[in-house]
């Protein structure tokens, strides 16, 4: 398993999430964030998702 990162932030900077999320590759990881944000709403909000690796999986402002 890797450790992927999602952070979510408000206008001002506030950061509003911040999780970490297990999966097995870069794919599964992306539909578990992009679930995430849109069970929390936060999917128009400014956001990025980064592999292990420090690669941008996703990413929204």
């Amino acid at each position: 398993m890797n450790t992927y990162k999602l952070t979510a932030f408000e206008a001002n900077g506030e950061k509003i999430i911040d999780e970490a999320i297990q999966a097995e590759h870069d794919e599964a990881a992306k539909e578990l964030a992009e679930k995430l944000l849109a069970e929390k709403n936060l999917l128009d909000k400014t956001h990025r998702f980064t592999s292990p690796s420090g690669k941008l999986l996703l990413f929204h402002s």
